[in-house]
């Protein structure tokens, strides 16, 4: 549902923007199509493989993604609107920061799972986890990327207290992060701007207030009821990137209020199950891992709309599903598929002696099973 719907919304923010800047409606519409396709196949893979198999590959998704944030910074990135984000391969672009997203989860879950108890000690926990995510941090931040850096903290800090660390690593991770920001946010103009322009637009409406401002009135201007499907006006150009910051005020001014209550309310129920499978999974990795996917969403939906809405300032990460971008489509939907791998493979087809019938030996089959749960068993010799 939100595939389907977000590729509506695509077509109906970008067309005017396609025929202004490549003389063709469907421009925007159609790449993402192509990149749908694509994330359907990475789901379906995903989904396939086993998501244990991702530990031996966490490592190598860590690289290559470490690998293209470093590729960007480079005279090979490509720079647009003042930012180097992107790699260029002739008819595609890609976006190494979208995957790093769903790179440093697989990563970060496949390492505090295999912490056990020293997750807890200072030089083995604290200091290892605060190393990694700052690397990748620092390497997106200096694209620039603020959103994306918030989102990888937040989803790390996320899966760090569910690994059981002290909340006192936590609160000295979330402090220090807090002060890097500040730092940032101060000495950057780019940063600056947005920050300036969130606690009040109209002091530069043309300048850096511009566009939080046409994101308020494409709200305002749908009402409760919305002017009509693929009926809004700021699209035509009043609105700067109506395809990909500003999708939810598109569909705001043309489906209301009530139309954006009930896409919440999709976004609300995916939530919601990806909780129940995080709940339902037996080992620590695939808890991790689900938590990591769900929440990285969460955060990314929540961080999107409270920008548009200006009750955070404008960060420029794209709405899951909705927001036109193919790295971020194929990244999300191959987010999924490991959910789903989660779902498929921490269930009770993991376990089906459970479903056995009592005849075939029920002390037995309850025994395999605690066994199971306590791991591996070892004899006098070590085998």
């Amino acid at each position: 549902m939100l595939l389907i719907t977000g590729l509506l919304a695509v077509y109906t923010s970008s067309y005017a923007v396609g025929f202004h800047d490549y003389g063709d409606p469907n421009f925007f519409m159609k790449r993402q199509l192509i990149s749908a396709v694509v994330g359907l196949f990475a789901l379906v893979f995903f989904m396939q493989l086993d998501y244990n198999r991702l530990r031996t590959l966490s490592i190598w998704m860590l690289l290559a993604s470490l690998l293209g944030l470093l590729l960007v910074l480079t005279p090979v990135g490509v720079e647009a609107n003042g930012a180097r984000r992107w790699l260029d391969f002739g008819p595609m672009t890609v976006q190494p920061s979208e995957f790093a997203k769903l790179s440093i989860i697989v990563y970060i879950s496949a390492w505090l799972s295999s912490r056990g108890s020293q997750i807890n000690k200072f030089s083995l926990g604290f200091v290892p986890f605060v190393l990694l995510v700052g690397v990748i941090g620092a390497l997106v931040v200096s694209e620039p990327d603020m959103g994306t850096t918030v989102i990888i903290v937040l989803v790390a800090c996320t899966l760090f207290f569910l690994a059981g660390a002290p909340l006192s690593h936590l609160a000295l991770l979330l402090s220090s992060g807090a002060g890097l920001s500040y730092l940032l946010i101060t000495t950057r103009d780019y940063q600056l701007d947005r920050f300036s322009a969130f606690i009040d637009p109209h002091a530069d409406a043309q300048g850096s207030g511009y566009q939080i401002i046409q994101l308020l009135v494409a709200l305002g201007s749908g009402g409760p009821f919305g002017l009509g499907w693929a009926e809004s006006r700021q699209k035509h150009l009043y609105l700067p990137s109506s395809q990909t910051d500003g999708v939810f005020a598109v569909l705001g001014e043309e489906l209301g209020f009530i139309g954006l209550m009930a896409i919440m309310a999709i976004f609300v129920f995916f939530v919601y199950r990806g909780l129940q499978v995080t709940l339902k999974t037996r080992d620590q990795f695939g808890t991790l891992l689900a938590m990591g996917i769900v929440s990285w969403i969460a955060f990314q939906t929540l961080i999107n709309i409270a920008g548009i809405t200006r009750t955070l300032p404008l960060t420029g990460v794209p709405l899951p599903f909705l927001s036109y971008g193919g790295s971020a489509l194929i990244s999300v939907m191959a987010g999924i598929g490991i959910l789903l791998s989660v779902s498929r493979y921490s269930s009770d087809q993991a376990f089906p002696e459970r479903d056995a019938p009592a005849q075939r030996g029920g002390a037995r089959v309850r025994k395999q099973r605690r066994e199971r749960r306590a791991g591996p068993v070892f004899d006098r010799t070590g085998a």
